[in-house]
């Protein structure tokens, strides 16, 4: 498989950068069992989508997936269940004709009306007074989800900076496999971090890798909150 600008990350790493609990990403990405009370039988669930790492060849997910299981944990959030987030999501797929809908900045207007659709085929319709106007969908897919994300002439995502209201840490699938990397120098984050713990020297750390001193500030910084 040719990973070249798809990114790569083992489910430890996508919880660790976007906070969702790595239990959670599995049975949204590889699906999961229950079993049925009535008859005690086991009942499969598929995935919300199929990513574009072949679960057979690589245990991980792609940039893309990182990005679209953020929207997944707000709509979760508020209540929302899978089996509606699958249906919206395929809608929303065939509209825009896009394979990461809920990334798209599209969504942001016209998720709303998907949703619905969705909650309404799926009989959730306590949920619909989260849809009843644009402003209240809007708390739920809040600016802060597309915050950082710069996207393409497509719509779609092309990196993502995930640090609040700062460019100096950027996720880019098309640098180092897609794992975060100082925008200045194009370092990785966790080789400066692991220079600056064994040296305790961030000037000569910045020297070390040929990258300015704030870029060592940003990276130390960033991995802290990583492991916090």
């Amino acid at each position: 498989m040719d990973l070249t600008g798809i990114g790569l990350y083992t489910f430890q790493e996508a919880s660790k950068l976007t906070g969702i609990p790595a239990r959670d990403l599995r049975r949204w990405l590889d699906g999961y069992a229950y079993r049925r009370k009535a008859d005690r039988s086991t009942v499969p669930v598929g995935p919300l989508w199929e990513r574009e790492l072949l679960p057979a060849e690589i245990d991980g997910m792609s940039f893309h997936d990182l990005l679209e299981v953020r929207f997944v944990r707000a709509f979760r959030q508020h209540g929302v269940s899978l089996q509606t987030i699958r249906l919206a999501s395929e809608k929303a797929r065939q509209l825009f004709d896009l394979t990461y809908p809920f990334t798209s900045r599209r969504f942001q207007t016209d998720g709303r009306t998907i949703f619905a659709s969705a909650i309404r085929e799926t009989g959730e319709v306590d949920l619909l007074d989260l849809l009843k106007g644009q402003y209240a969908f809007q708390k739920i897919i809040e600016p802060s989800l597309y915050q950082g994300i710069e996207f393409g002439s497509d719509d779609t995502a092309l990196r993502w900076y995930p640090s609040p209201c700062s460019k100096a840490v950027v996720i880019d699938p098309q640098i180092a496999f897609g794992k975060p990397i100082v925008a200045e120098g194009q370092v990785r984050t966790s080789i400066l971090y692991a220079s600056f713990l064994a040296e305790n020297d961030r000037q000569f750390v910045a020297r070390l890798h040929e990258v300015p001193l704030a870029a060592v500030d940003a990276a130390i910084a960033f991995e802290e909150r990583l492991a916090a």
